[in-house]
């Protein structure tokens, strides 16, 4: 066993774990917090009138930019790591994109109106994405290969987010009411000044691993990718002097944008001459896989818009005679996956070589999105908080399944599936599942009103619990076509 290795396991100063996972358990679990608290009051912000302190545009237009931000967020993850991977490494991406994402909630807190909005959320996104594609990839530099204190320290680190997620918008979402939105939004910013403060006190501890650029673009390209990106910048710039990139068209605009990159991905890895026939058959096995992964994204992002929107406008948030937040509702995910996730890892450690298939679990986890909006048809029809509490979270408890039989084996299958080639290209194109979802969740939600819930949300849950049925009966060829992967 070499020095290092020796090092890396003797060091068990956080909970039995090396001691610069608590810096990232930090700066994770307090960017978490910024993200969804801010998050938790964004909407209602977006679409309040002016005496309540909101911006006072319209719904369909405050759910087309929530949508289009989520969107742009996993879009953001795939520059974050092609940066890290090229450019800067990750301990370097992931420090820089914490401080973006604290610019960002400052926007936020202090710029009025839509043009706090714009660069808030643009700043949010971009340093969201370097963090979500970096802050993972160190944990894995603090072990050493065969450290059996692995799997427990990513469970600690993902424990972290969680806590953030349940946390941000029970603080946020009580702030906004006491004292408004733009206290809310500075919360969110001290929040992440937390997280970088605790992080910069523990970098330097990271093994040197962690700050090494892994495939470095030679200097000759420097120069190209600098004048491509400034290009992009200056082309979305132009679009919208000339009113072509508007508000109540961002989600459009993304979700275009990840369909074209998506096909041009497909048709890349498909085909190349560096990929054998085996591995091409495996990369069409990821394509039914990959609109699974877009319809579950598109009802599951739905909690920031839609899901919102009824806490808002249908739910009966009496307690007591006091009247909950509205970004309360966003931390009952969270409290579900900390109570569920450690239950759902047993239980497929226990079956082992005998749980199900990946293509059934995306079966399962795409068709239980669709009962979970069916579950909101008992409750249709009523007036303005008519809907019970427990009726809600019972819905989003079925999300909460929903989501850990699809969401956690979504980035291990890609990798297991990807070409020796192409390996980043295959990981970008689930996060542009995952993009093209958030984004039609802003679209799907600007059909949706009151008077037409019954509709949306049997239609939209038919459709998901009829893609999953196809997937299920699918599921032999896709396996076959997988050519053993599970």
């Amino acid at each position: 066993m070499s020095g290092i290795a020796e090092r890396q396991r003797a060091d068990t100063g956080f909970l039995g774990q090396p001691r610069v996972l608590a810096s990232l358990f930090g700066v994770e679990m307090w960017e978490r917090f910024s993200f969804y608290g801010m998050q938790g009051i964004l909407l209602i912000y977006l679409y309040h009138s002016a005496d309540r302190g909101g911006l006072g545009i319209s719904q369909d237009t405050a759910t087309s930019i929530v949508g289009a931000y989520g969107g742009l967020v996993y879009l953001s993850t795939v520059l974050g790591a092609w940066v890290a991977d090229r450019l800067l490494g990750p301990e370097r991406v992931l420090f820089a994109s914490g401080v973006v994402v604290l610019c960002g909630h400052l926007a936020l807190a202090l710029l009025p109106g839509l043009s706090g909005v714009g660069v808030g959320l643009v700043l949010i996104a971009l340093g969201s994405g370097g963090v979500k594609a970096t802050a993972t990839a160190l944990v894995g530099t603090l072990y050493a290969a065969g450290d059996e204190r692995r799997d427990a320290g990513f469970s600690l680190f993902y424990l972290g987010i969680n806590v953030g997620a349940l946390v941000g918008p029970l603080l946020t979402g009580l702030l906004r009411d006491t004292a408004g939105f733009h206290y809310g939004f500075g919360l969110a910013a001290v929040g992440m000044a937390a997280g970088l403060a605790q992080y910069a006190a523990g970098r330097r501890r990271l093994p040197e691993e962690a700050g090494r650029v892994p495939d470095p673009l030679p200097a000759a390209h420097r120069t190209r990718a600098a004048v491509l990106g400034a290009a992009a910048v200056a082309l979305l710039a132009a679009l919208g002097l000339l009113g072509v990139v508007t508000a109540d068209r961002l989600d459009e605009i993304v979700i275009g944008f990840s369909v074209v990159a998506a096909v041009a991905c497909f048709a890349l890895v498909l085909g190349s001459r560096h990929v054998d026939g085996a591995e091409r058959r495996r990369v069409l096995a990821f394509v039914p896989l990959f609109l699974a992964s877009v319809m579950f994204w598109a009802l599951f992002q739905q909690q920031f818009t839609v899901v919102t929107v009824y806490a808002d406008q249908r739910l009966d948030r009496d307690l007591f005679g006091w009247e909950m937040p509205v970004a309360w509702v966003q931390s009952i995910n969270p409290v579900f996956i900390i109570a569920l996730a450690p239950v759902f890892a047993a239980l497929w450690t226990a079956l082992g070589s005998r749980q199900p298939s990946t293509p059934v679990k995306f079966a399962v986890g795409t068709a239980l999105m669709g009962v979970a909006f069916l579950l909101f048809l008992p409750m249709s029809g009523g007036g303005p908080g008519s809907a019970p509490l427990l009726g809600l979270a019972g819905v989003l408890l079925v999300f909460t399944c929903a989501e850990l039989w699809l969401s956690p084996v979504g980035l291990s299958v890609t990798t297991k599936l990807a070409p020796q080639a192409f390996r980043t290209q295959m990981v970008a194109l689930f996060f542009l599942s995952v993009a093209l979802g958030s984004a039609l969740a802003g679209t799907l939600a600007g059909y949706y009103s009151p008077d037409t819930e019954r509709a949306y949300f049997g239609l939209l849950g038919g459709t998901a619990i009829g893609l999953g049925v196809l997937l299920l009966l699918l599921s032999p060829l896709v396996r076959r076509l997988m050519g053993g992967v599970r």
